[in-house]
């Protein structure tokens, strides 16, 4: 489980294509501090250590993960949003994520509003957002501040504007989403009801 705060950003260094799947390397700053089956996210997408280098660490995304994220658009030198899971004595300073992304939404607009940034994002099928609820936009914790059918708006800090991917990010970019686990179930019992 994760927060949806982004510990630090890591830099992809080599991608491999093994049969279905694909092998990312990543340098990250907490390089040293990592064990073989820790489960970190990545852009929001909870993958696992499999080897570590002097100066990376792999991870391998299997043909599923890569079907609903925007995992296979990793170039390398390309900037990812890193958090290792919660330890059970930790705050839960963003909201529940599971690091398990629904599906990719697009960027549609940045709007610069004199110390912060409101982006746009759209997205297809039936889930949900609600204004103040959760999302998570490439593995970062944010705050719906308007949504209607298939958009929703979020406001971004300059610290998360300077301290996450969402700096290179451009007009019709892929972002990874994972809405709000509760509103999920919620959703799921409400359609489960009418049926």
């Amino acid at each position: 489980m994760f927060t949806g705060i982004v510990e630090i950003t890591g830099k992809v260094i080599h991608l491999k294509k093994e049969n279905n799947n694909l092998e990312i390397s990543i340098n990250a700053s907490f390089l040293n501090e990592l064990k073989i089956d820790q489960s970190i996210a990545h852009n929001g997408v909870c993958l696992t250590v499999v080897d570590i280098k002097q100066n990376f660490y792999t991870v391998t995304a299997v043909a599923e993960t890569l079907k609903k994220t925007n995992l296979l658009d990793l170039k390398e030198g390309d900037r990812i949003n890193l958090e290792r899971c919660v330890k059970v004595s930790d705050r839960l300073d963003g909201h529940i994520v599971q690091g398990h992304v629904d599906q990719t939404g697009m960027l549609k607009s940045i709007e610069n509003q004199n110390g912060s940034f409101l982006l746009t994002f759209t997205y297809e099928g039936d889930h949900i957002t609600v204004e103040k609820g959760s999302i998570s936009v490439n593995g970062i914790s944010l705050t719906v501040v308007e949504s209607i059918a298939n958009q929703f708006s979020v406001a971004i800090i300059p610290y998360t504007w300077e301290n996450t991917n969402l700096i290179d990010l451009k007009l019709g970019g892929k972002v990874n989403l994972e809405f709000d686990i509760i509103g999920k179930y919620i959703q799921k019992l409400y359609l489960s009801e009418r049926q």
